[in-house]
């Protein structure tokens, strides 16, 4: 749906995948963290940044770290959307740019560390920082 742009009802979609999720599988199970990534990835898309930003550090954020540890690829992907949605934000001010910065550049040197400086989603995180 949202390759067809029916970005809506991909939210839609993928909010009831989640809840289903956190129900049967728990809010810190990895199949569950990732739907929650696939819901963040939709409100971005659709500029709802706000929701975005809660969604993720109140409730995905926490639970990734918990259960999967900071260095984990999907915690990180989840840093790297919350900056995201922080600098993306036509109405964000100095210190939500400044936030980002700090978060990508958190991400770049665990992904480094992690998964080495050639690995693709390194480079990715290395673009983000740089814009």
């Amino acid at each position: 749906l949202d390759d067809l742009g029916r970005e809506d009802e991909a939210l839609v979609l993928k909010r009831h995948i989640y809840a289903r999720r956190v129900t049967m599988l728990g809010a810190s199970h990895e199949r569950t963290i990732l739907s929650g990534v696939n819901v963040i990835h939709s409100l971005l898309e659709l500029a709802r940044f706000d929701e975005a930003k809660s969604l993720t550090r109140d409730q995905l954020l926490p639970a990734a770290r918990q259960s999967l540890g900071a260095d984990h690829n999907l915690t990180l992907r989840l840093n790297q959307r919350l900056a995201d949605a922080l600098r993306l934000n036509p109405d964000r001010t100095r210190d939500d740019l400044l936030e980002a910065v700090a978060i990508m550049e958190d991400v770049v040197q665990r992904r480094r560390r992690v998964f080495g400086r050639a690995h693709p989603d390194t480079r990715i995180a290395e673009g983000e920082l740089s814009q």
